[in-house]
């Protein structure tokens, strides 16, 4: 095999196919990125049996073949040479050469016999989406996937929907749940569940991209088109949590609030939280005003602000940074946050009632 190519078409491909890359794998092949090189062009693979990715580059190909090559030594490589050009030969050892202006590396590949065949959705629903917005839902939602399988793995995963031109992302974890809809032009009713990982991957890409996204949804794969990058994830077999079920009818209290005022309060509070787990955020509802506060070994910290209370006063705690996360997903501008007294789930809503753009539940930390 034999080729000349862009130096930093090739590094940006690489660096972007280091996500599908196995880490410490104990199939040494899995470590590494396949490089296919025919006439005009050379095509990369990246698989670690989870996730893979493939993308093609023009090239200069003067004699075609296949390698592995370690992905992280390639990258580094890559990154330090000078020239902008780099060619890559390889002999019937599989010893790789790479030369680009003065500079000489020799290493070793392995082959390309021993690299696993990856997966292809060949059959299945196509879509198409815009990038922004399936970035918008997925970090509208991805917080709130579990990061422990435990003995439901498909908690870590990311329930996506479509029904009657709606799209809705939905994420559980046990302890709070999200919520994003937004309406759609696709004409096709689908629901699978993805993995976290995997879609926060996809994310990763689609934030350079401005073009739709393809996306073919297969039985048990799906795929995405991506800037000429295929990535391919496997789904989660099974059904969803049915989380309807958890989710209030009926509230005893409400309060509405500045987005952005409250999430700048509960980050001046939260300075003195060590741990969100074991020191609760309390929030104690009055009236006509609301105090945040909390107390541990380093210190106490409390802070009024003005609030309009419908319903009977109480204390509740909650998890600070679940608070956080859920409060940065919402839109810009008020919102409204309900409770049904303080053992009950807080639950986060646009402040337009007749919207449901969004919804966010937490479940409270007991108070001592």
């Amino acid at each position: 095999m034999k080729f000349t190519v862009e130096r930093e078409e090739f590094l940006t491909a690489v660096l972007k196919m280091l996500k599908a890359v196995g880490a410490k794998s104990s199939m040494p092949v899995l470590e590494g990125i396949l490089i296919s090189a025919e006439q005009g062009r050379i095509t990369l693979a990246a698989y670690n049996l989870e996730i893979g990715m493939k993308k093609e580059i023009y090239c200069n190909c003067e004699k075609e073949g296949d390698i592995v090559i370690k992905a992280r030594l390639l990258s580094d490589i890559l990154r330090r040479l000078g020239g902008t050009q780099v060619e890559i030969e390889t002999d019937d050892k599989l010893m790789c050469h790479i030369k680009s202006d003065d500079t000489f590396f020799d290493i070793m590949g392995m082959a390309a016999g021993d690299f696993p065949e990856m997966p292809s959705v060949a059959d299945g629903t196509k879509i198409s989406i815009d990038s922004k917005t399936l970035c918008d839902m997925v970090k509208g939602t991805i917080f709130a996937v579990s990061q422990i399988e435990g003995s439901r793995p498909i908690y870590t995963g990311l329930n996506i929907s479509v029904d009657e031109g709606i799209i809705k992302f939905v994420a559980i974890d046990g302890y709070r749940l999200a919520i994003r809809k937004e309406k759609t032009n696709i004409d096709k009713n689908f629901n699978f569940v993805v993995p976290g990982k995997a879609i926060n991957e996809v994310v990763k890409l689609c934030e350079e991209s401005e073009t739709d996204i393809n996306i073919i949804i297969g039985a048990r794969l799906i795929s995405f088109l991506i800037d000429g990058y295929l990535f391919i994830a496997r789904l989660f077999e099974g059904e969803y949590v049915d989380y309807k079920k958890i989710l209030p009818e009926q509230f005893k209290q409400q309060i509405k609030l500045n987005k952005s005022d409250l999430i700048n309060s509960v980050e001046r509070v939260s300075l003195l939280i060590n741990d969100a787990f074991s020191t609760p955020l309390r929030l104690l509802l009055d009236e006509n005003e609301a105090t945040l506060s909390c107390a541990t070994s380093i210190g106490r910290a409390k802070e009024t602000f003005k609030t309009e209370l419908s319903g009977t006063p109480f204390e509740i705690g909650l998890n600070s940074r679940y608070l956080l996360e859920a409060l940065k997903a919402c839109d810009e501008g008020n919102i409204i946050i309900k409770f049904n007294g303080p053992n009950s789930a807080v639950t986060i809503i646009p402040e337009d009632e007749n919207s449901d753009d969004f919804l966010y539940l937490i479940m409270p930390l007991r108070l001592r």
